[in-house]
């Protein structure tokens, strides 16, 4: 009888942790962060793409993002889709550059953001679970095809836990430094 294949499942869960990571650093926090634009959609040539696509993003100091506009016709619409992005920033236009500067967050955004870290990381948790509950599907036809015994379901069974239980606790320890971040003065 040959092992089954657990790899799948580490490299999907490590997926969802990664998924997360990307999401909290599009969260705002009191300093800046390129990757805080980098969820931005522009219409550009008759469809939206990314923010990244029709410029350069950089943070010359802490409270501040540029974004240095590649095609001058296209300064508008950047100003226009940063502004209705819901970050809650206020572009300023000079030439083809854009400056966004960043300000202090209220407590009450702080608490509205930790909410939001809370949600994003519960996603990922259903994310992990989702992906145990898909190895431990395999495990039973493996096990009903007569590919695997009872003593080894149970065995891989308990591996697969182990790693959901990894995973879960890798991304309670993410969101408790987001957190941590968010609430930081």
């Amino acid at each position: 009888m040959a092992d089954p294949d657990i790899s799948d499942v580490k490299r999907r869960m490590d997926g969802a942790l990664e998924s997360l990571r990307k999401e909290f650093a599009g969260l705002r926090t009191g300093r800046a962060s390129a990757s805080l634009l980098e969820p931005v959609t522009v219409d550009a040539y008759g469809s939206h793409m990314p923010l990244t696509q029709v410029g350069t993003i950089g943070v010359p100091e802490p409270r501040m993002i540029t974004v240095q506009v590649w095609d001058r016709s296209m300064v508008k619409a950047v100003e226009k889709a940063i502004r209705e992005a819901g970050l809650g920033l206020n572009p300023q236009t000079e030439g083809q550059s854009i400056r966004v500067p960043i300000p202090d967050l209220s407590q009450e955004r702080r608490q509205e953001l930790s909410k939001v870290a809370h949600k994003y990381a519960e996603q990922a948790r259903v994310a992990v679970r989702n992906v145990r509950r898909d190895g431990m599907d395999l495990l039973k036809r493996q096990e009903k095809a007569g590919d695997l015994s009872q003593d080894g379901l149970k065995t891989w069974a308990d591996k697969i836990q182990a790693l959901t239980d990894t995973h879960i606790r890798k991304i309670d320890e993410v969101l408790a430094s987001k957190e941590k971040e968010i609430m930081q003065v």
